[in-house]
């Protein structure tokens, strides 16, 4: 994946010293456009980062994962489609503050992220990555969870409700209450596998209000979900 212009590899060790060199660029030096750009973070295979940006054209999407065996799959795909809306950073989510400015980012997808049952800290949506989503997120922008994970949907919604935030949807049988949102169709390789195996898929989509100080919650008893 180094010879692919549209995959963004920084040093592990640099990036733990100093800002990317794209940080405030995305648009200007990768994009060339004004669009608006989706993050999907945990991308996997990138059927999610991929798949939206064939949907919408007038979009910018980059898919972020440290996995970069998975993340060739959809990079080798979207240069085979000519796709010219989509990039891949492979590094660790830890260190999007390093990689995005603050509100360069208009929506957030995390997709079928691995629930950690026993590792709080690792969640995707521990209180401390949702600060950090908050930094780079702009104003009023979605953050959006898809998952098969029960235990994680309920952990989320602990987290928002102990921080006084509402979302503005929440449910746990996606296909069942909103079978025509075109936003929701794509579908991950996991999400097609559980599906199959009848499993129900959950969703979650909420904003951040502006100035909100996010305070840490105990943390949540996976076991009772398990």
């Amino acid at each position: 994946m180094s010879e692919f212009s549209h995959v963004f590899e920084p040093d592990g060790q640099a990036i733990m010293r100093e800002d990317y060199m794209m940080k405030g660029f995305w648009r200007e030096k990768f994009f060339k456009n004004r669009y608006p750009l989706t993050l999907e973070l945990g991308c996997g295979r990138g059927e999610y980062t991929v798949g939206l940006a064939e949907k919408f054209s007038d979009q910018n999407f980059l898919g972020m994962d440290v996995k970069g065996a998975r993340m060739w799959k959809g990079a080798t795909y979207a240069l085979r489609q000519g796709l010219k809306n989509v990039g891949f950073v492979r590094s660790r989510i830890e260190f999007i503050e390093r990689i995005f400015m603050p509100g360069e980012v208009d929506e957030i997808w995390i997709t079928f992220p691995d629930p950690q049952p026993k590792k709080a800290n690792n969640r995707l949506m521990h209180t401390n990555l949702l600060r950090a989503y908050q930094n780079i997120i702009k104003p009023g922008g979605y953050i959006h969870l898809k998952t098969d994970s029960r235990m994680l949907h309920e952990y989320l919604l602990f987290i928002l409700k102990h921080n006084s935030i509402l979302p503005e949807i929440a449910t746990t049988d996606l296909y069942t209450t909103h079978p025509d949102d075109e936003l929701l169709m794509v579908k991950t390789y996991y999400e097609e596998s559980f599906l199959a195996q009848g499993k129900p898929i959950s969703y979650i989509r909420f904003q951040i209000p502006e100035g909100h100080i996010f305070t840490k919650a105990e943390y949540f008893n996976a076991q009772v979900w398990l």
